[in-house]
């Protein structure tokens, strides 16, 4: 490894970490007092979606991490931000709230990242086959595979989970800052000493799949690098 990679590779895998760091320690930051409001996640997220026409929008406790579900049609909050009434518990929920509008009102790029998921999953499950077909084919033919084929399946399995998460970014900032932001505002649903706290929360919540794109684009990197050798 040439000096320059010894600097660049922690800096990459640095830049890499960050964000998902930021994103935990903000939201463990403002998690308490698990009290603060009268309502919790849940029923806020309730609240803004009956008061938007949304009443077949369900709310519902989810193990997987905080999202909006466009095919079950369902705001679904971790544990804690369903049960809780901190500051980062209704802050998310009005974040999910975010897609849900978008949805209805039919947002282009959202419905843009729907299909490019539907897709990516097919294209990886493909990318994954050529990938274990690799071994076989240079076994049964006693040649390596083709380059192209290697391209080809590492691109289907990798580059579409990029693609995905880079054009996931607008629709993030969008539920974030032209969607919650606002309902947070104009409802006085906060404390006015905490909207500054929760355009942090926001912006975390925005920048979850920041992480996951620079992860994805280095995986790809690697990848090609990997096949130029």
């Amino acid at each position: 490894m040439t000096p320059l990679l010894f600097i660049l590779v922690p800096l990459l895998l640095l830049t890499v970490w960050l964000p998902g760091w930021w994103v935990r320690r903000t939201f463990a930051r403002y998690s308490e007092p698990a009290d603060r409001y009268y309502g919790s996640g849940a029923m806020l997220a309730r609240l803004l979606l009956d008061k938007h026409g949304l009443q077949d929008v369900a709310v519902e406790p989810t193990e997987i991490g905080d999202h909006y579900d466009p095919q079950a049609r369902a705001v679904r909050l971790s544990a804690h931000n369903y049960h809780q009434r901190s500051l980062t518990a209704v802050t998310v929920a009005a974040h999910e709230v975010g897609h849900a509008i978008q949805h209805a009102e039919g947002y282009a790029p959202l419905a843009l990242r729907e299909r490019l998921v539907r897709f990516a999953i097919t294209g990886q499950r493909l990318g994954a086959m050529m990938m274990v077909a690799v071994p076989l084919i240079t076994l049964l033919t006693r040649h390596p595979a083709p380059g192209l084929f290697l391209v080809v399946a590492g691109l289907l399995s990798m580059g579409l989970a990029a693609i995905v998460h880079l054009v996931t970014l607008p629709t993030e900032f969008d539920a974030s800052f032209r969607r919650a932001l606002p309902l947070l505002e104009q409802g006085g649903y906060l404390h006015e000493a905490d909207l500054p706290h929760a355009r942090r929360i926001l912006e975390a919540a925005a920048l979850t799949y920041v992480g996951q794109s620079l992860m994805a684009l280095l995986n790809v990197a690697a990848w090609l690098r990997f096949l130029r050798r």
